[in-house]
């Protein structure tokens, strides 16, 4: 069964977290120069997503039962990383929002997959802190999520 979730976040220090419930959610190590040159922190237990605003941004959330099809060519970066989510429970959420009140979604037990893919990046960047102040101008992020074996992080398509 395929679950829908629309959310406004606050991407304060230009970032979103996803992670088990469970998690301590620190990144800290994990946002190397590279996870900044490509928007994504990995840890085992917890992802943080960079992004081009330092305001609210919008983010669609889909639970998924298998792999979705490639659409990468309607979006401006996308990026694919493997999570456990020990507890079943995944958890998004600005980095400084209290994790007991996030959203938070059922998912399968263990490793699961999830494509984050972004778009409307350059008029967000653009008009920077102003950017929430219309969707014409607000950052979009798509996070997809299914069951699926651990793998190593892809940049599928790369915004600079």
């Amino acid at each position: 069964m395929t679950t829908t979730t629309e959310l406004t976040l606050f991407a304060d220090y230009f970032q979103i977290h996803v992670s088990d419930a469970d998690s301590d959610g620190d990144l800290s190590d994990a946002w190397t120069d590279r996870a900044v040159s490509d928007h994504l922190a990995v840890a085992p237990d917890a992802l943080g997503i960079g992004t081009v605003v330092n305001v609210n941004v919008s983010v669609t959330v889909i639970v998924l039962p298998q792999e979705p099809s490639d659409d990468s060519s309607e979006f401006d970066h996308v990026v694919e990383a493997s999570l456990d989510v020990s507890s079943g429970r995944l958890v998004v959420l600005g980095c400084t929002d209290y994790a007991p009140d996030a959203a938070t979604f059922e998912v399968a037990s263990g490793w699961n997959r999830v494509r984050v893919s972004r778009s409307n990046l350059a008029r967000a960047a653009q008009a920077d802190v102003d950017s929430d102040e219309s969707p014409k101008t607000t950052e979009k992020i798509r996070i997809q999520v299914w069951a699926a074996p651990e793998s190593p992080a892809t940049i599928t398509k790369r915004w600079s």
